[in-house]
């Protein structure tokens, strides 16, 4: 048995999965690993090459990545290719059109085995996606299934650009939101799901301190189980 644990949180756009999984991530003294900036990173690149559409050429693309994660100081930077690309990936472009990129069954297959590639190196990790707790890690020792309600994520999601110098009308954040939840939950490969042992932290009306609070607490209550030793910073 491992000697530390791996906390698998899925949750749709605009759920608070990254700032929450980063959080935790510090407190136990965990690797981070936001695979939605994998995701993320690859439709930068497609968009760059101008191959939106064309899913050979993405699936080539993809495979031929070399993805690299750094969590410092709170912050993941992510390159690919060596190229760092962490200030790139958080655009309105981006955010359009990375849920058709990541629906391709051949990117998924790439990028999943990927993060089971950084969950075996034994490591206590905290992991968020749309598809942890299904596919990349369905014996997680701790699934958490993030959500809130789509007025929230849209508000939430504004003021993220707002703060990086972009004003983009709710209106508009909330119909990207909804379409990208449409797409993510009826895609045929690895769909947004909630599995029967997730615990469900509804964010929408607690504070981020309270959500971390609530998942610290199911990681203590598994580490007891397994008798494993966590420590909190």
């Amino acid at each position: 048995m491992s000697k530390n644990l791996i906390i698998a949180i899925d949750g749709p756009a605009g759920s608070g999965k990254s700032t929450t999984a980063k959080i935790v991530a510090q407190k136990l003294g965990y690797v981070y690993i936001d695979t939605g900036a994998m995701y993320r990173a690859i439709t930068f690149l497609v968009i760059r090459a101008n191959i939106l559409g064309k899913e050979k050429e993405i699936i080539e693309l993809a495979e031929a990545c070399k993805i690299d994660l750094d969590f410092i100081n709170g912050m993941t930077d992510i390159r690919v290719n060596d190229e760092n690309l962490t200030d790139k990936i958080r655009t309105v472009d981006v955010n359009k059109n990375v849920s058709d990129v990541s629906k391709i069954e051949g990117v998924r297959k790439v990028l999943v085995k990927k993060q089971r590639e950084i969950g075996a190196s034994g490591a206590g990790i905290v992991m968020e996606g749309r598809d942890i707790t299904t596919v990349v890690f369905p014996d997680a020792d701790v699934k958490i299934f993030l959500t809130a309600t789509l007025d929230e994520r849209a508000v939430r999601r504004a003021k993220e650009y707002a703060e990086s110098g972009n004003e983009i009308p709710v209106k508009n954040i909330r119909e990207n939101l909804h379409r990208r939840d449409t797409i993510d939950t009826n895609r045929k490969i690895s769909p947004l799901r909630q599995v029967e042992d997730a615990v469900v932290v509804d964010t929408s009306y607690v504070t981020i301190d309270e959500q971390v609070k609530m998942i610290l607490n199911e990681a203590i209550k598994k580490a007891n189980e397994l008798g494993i030793t966590i420590n909190i910073n």
